[in-house]
């Protein structure tokens, strides 16, 4: 079939989805989304091509679409996408940003447009190795809540040692039970080894023991292979035509062949705005100066291993692990040399110190000893692979040995990934930006644990645009970048820079307006204080004293979100008494609970008023009367804490460029694009959006953030 037929037969499958649906009300936004989904996967080149033979460069094609909330975006890039799969014999990557969008498309959408769709498909879900139980960790564990002996393996991580041994003996048994429950659970089939789908998802220093990891595993060779979750789950997407992942999954296993490859699929990033933020979190790295045992085990486990296989490469593993041992003890004497009065001079209340090197200019001390930690390193790492190469060569030709040869493994792959971040954060550190070049955001931090004092070392890129531009683009072949918050102040400009996409000829933008009349369905109130929101104590008392006047008079259900714990904190403490048994507080209860109270609540006629933060600004669906009003306390900056941010904007000052226009409003206007999009969820809500923050309507930058938010109907209100 020629592209312009793939398209037509797309579009006839999506034409007839949307027919056969109840409730069935035509779209004009969703019908030019899916065409123009249609028309980008249609037209890219999938799978190798040879340009040696004569056969033309592949073509790239990339479509970058904000679908305003009520367009059904779902649907506008499943039904064409899937039916041009199936066309071409590909299949089609998902990818999203929160757990909630996977699930709701693996256990709503997908199975409803599979019954509606003429042609059969599977789909199946992706996620990360962590996220399901290791059996054999599992069955370690089970009988004593802790690893059976040294040898045997390393669950736990060095800091969490002396936290082990002061564990009241009345929670080791409760560990011990967890574990013993858990491992009959599994075995009986009542539980599939997947982390989210217990009851009570456990706390991560009690699931990270039991936690499948690839360090450690030895795949088919494992004695547990059989029974494996996370392989089992890793079967059903071989045979999906459609698989749903999430960022994380996408940016860690590139080139790692647990996703389909990106040159023979077609991708779909729904919840795209997190894809910056997504990537500079994967290609950022630390590592701990200060607790550094782990290295002499590492040693004398590769050193025993490599012996019993012969594995001449062992030879330099004690060199190597010395030279490290002292080399990190050098550079945290160095660190707190130079950097010491600054780190403890600050409070220990929020965190840990933290300092951050200008320029990422590394004192002239710290370069030797870094280049010195590189090179230990990188030997002793190669010893590793040549002992874990003879472990797997073993493995194949002694399958009766599989357990012992598995725990072997696990032994070197447990602290392996510990010499792989002191690799990787030595080299970033030493990444010296030539002129006009962006410098990495380098920074050391320092925290308190009991008497011992622990530095360690970050590095981090600054534009993400350059890193998914070298690691993720240059991959992909056709790909949808989708979200209600694309676009910042009107324009797609900020979000193409901020995804490696601004200036690749292989991209378009489409914007799809939402079908809300928001003009006569809502109203922006611009409520002013006096006090300036630069002046946080005044402020801050006077917008609680207008919050508390505004939510007295709230029905049904609202929406409180706060810029800091501390507003949030003073906000909660001045609610008077009979106001508190209205309020809901984020993280007082579990946020499955929290929401199915507010929803009793309402739904028996009293009012709930819910007071969160970021996480609760986004992705919260609250239609008709469960938010019938929004509340922001203060435009949701970022917090000026941050160091790579810090760096970025340092680096666009020394280029002449301002990072407060070019940075900081845009990524502005998309969160407050997100926390405003809370209030009208439906063609049938009526909802009123405060905004306590007189910047909004005062200032020329917030004019610009006005223009990113959907045209309600404006009241300014003075001061009370």
């Amino acid at each position: 079939m020629s592209s312009t037929e793939w398209v037509q037969a797309a579009l006839q499958s999506f034409d007839a989805v949307v027919q056969a649906t109840e409730g069935f009300r035509s779209r004009t936004g969703q019908r030019l989304m899916a065409e123009q989904v249609a028309r980008t996967f249609s037209s890219a080149t999938l799978g190798k091509v040879d340009e040696e033979s004569g056969e033309a460069a592949p073509t790239r094609s990339i479509a970058v679409i904000q679908a305003g909330t009520g367009v059904g975006k779902s649907l506008a890039y499943c039904a064409p996408a899937i039916a041009l799969a199936l066309s071409r014999g590909t299949r089609v990557l998902i990818s999203t940003a929160t757990v909630a969008l996977q699930e709701q498309l693996v256990n709503k959408d997908l199975p409803a447009l599979a019954a509606l769709m003429p042609q059969p498909f599977k789909f199946a879900l992706a996620k990360g190795r962590g996220r399901y139980v290791c059996k054999l960790k599992l069955d370690r564990l089970a009988g004593t809540g802790e690893a059976e002996e040294e040898g045997e393996d390393d669950l736990f991580a060095e800091e969490e040692a002396a936290a082990r041994a002061k564990r009241p003996r009345h929670e080791t048994e409760a560990r011990i039970q967890f574990y013993s429950t858990m491992a009959q659970t599994l075995s009986k089939g009542a539980w599939d080894g997947d982390r989210d789908s217990l009851d009570t998802p456990p706390e991560p220093e009690v699931w990270s023991p039991v936690a499948a990891e690839g360090a450690s595993c030895t795949g088919k060779h494992c004695p547990a292979f059989s029974q494996c979750t996370y392989y089992d789950k890793r079967k059903e997407l071989v045979g999906a035509q459609v698989i749903v992942a999430n960022h994380d999954l996408l940016l860690s296993s590139l080139g790692a062949r647990v996703l389909p490859e990106l040159d023979n699929c077609l991708l779909v990033l729904d919840e795209a705005h997190h894809l910056p933020a997504t990537a500079l979190d994967q290609f950022a790295c630390s590592m701990d100066l200060s607790r550094i045992t782990w290295i002499e085990r590492l040693s004398s486990r590769g050193l025993r291993i490599g012996a019993l296989l012969e594995v001449e490469e062992i030879a330099d593993i004690p060199k190597h692990s010395a030279q490290l041992r002292q080399t990190l003890q050098d550079l945290a004497r160095i660190v707190m040399d130079v950097y010491g009065a600054q780190l403890k001079s600050q409070p220990s209340a929020w965190g840990p110190a933290r300092v951050r090197v200008p320029r990422g200019e590394l004192p002239e001390q710290l370069i030797a000893p870094l280049g010195l930690l590189a090179a230990s390193a990188e030997g002793f790492l190669d010893a590793l692979r040549a002992i874990s190469k003879a472990l797997r060569a073993e493995m194949r030709d002694k399958p009766d040995e599989a357990k012992r040869l598995s725990t072997l493994y696990a032994q070197i792959g447990m602290l392996a990934p510990r010499l792989e971040a002191l690799h990787a954060t030595a080299q970033l550190l030493l990444q010296d930006a030539p002129e006009g070049a962006v410098p990495a955001a380098k920074w050391f931090t320092l925290e308190v644990d009991g008497d011992f004092i622990v530095v360690k070392a970050h590095a981090s890129p600054i534009l993400p645009g350059t890193t998914l531009r070298n690691h993720l683009w240059s991959a992909v072949r056709g790909a949808v970048l989708t979200s209600a918050t694309l676009t910042s102040c009107g324009h797609f400009d900020f979000f193409l820079r901020e995804a490696g996409l601004h200036g690749d000829e292989a991209t378009t933008t489409l914007e799809v307006p939402s079908p809300f009349n928001y003009a006569a369905q809502g109203t922006l109130i611009a409520a002013e204080t006096r006090a300036d929101p630069k002046n946080a104590a005044q402020f801050t008392a006077e917008m609680v004293d207008a919050l508390l006047h505004d939510i007295a008079r709230v029905e049904y259900g609202a929406l409180v979100l706060f810029t800091s714990r501390e507003q949030m904190r003073q906000a909660v403490d001045a609610l008077p008494t009979a106001m508190r048994s209205v309020v809901l507080v984020q993280n007082a209860l579990p946020r499955t609970q929290l929401l199915r109270r507010h929803r009793e609540r309402v739904e028996s006629g009293e009012p709930s008023v819910i007071f969160g933060m970021q996480s609760f600004g986004e992705g919260l669906d609250l239609p008709g009367r469960l938010c019938e009003s929004v509340f922001i306390t203060k435009l949701p900056f970022a917090p000026p804490d941050d160091p790579v941010g810090e760096a970025r904007a340092e680096w666009l000052r020394a280029v002449g460029r301002d990072p407060f226009s070019e940075l900081v409003v845009p990524a502005t206007a998309i969160r407050l694009a997100q926390w405003v999009g809370r209030a009208i969820r439906t063609e049938d809500d009526q909802a009123h959006v405060y905004c306590y923050d007189k910047r909004l309507t005062r200032t020329s930058y917030g004019q610009r953030l006005l223009k990113g938010l959907p045209p309600f109907a404006l009241e300014q209100r003075a001061p009370l």
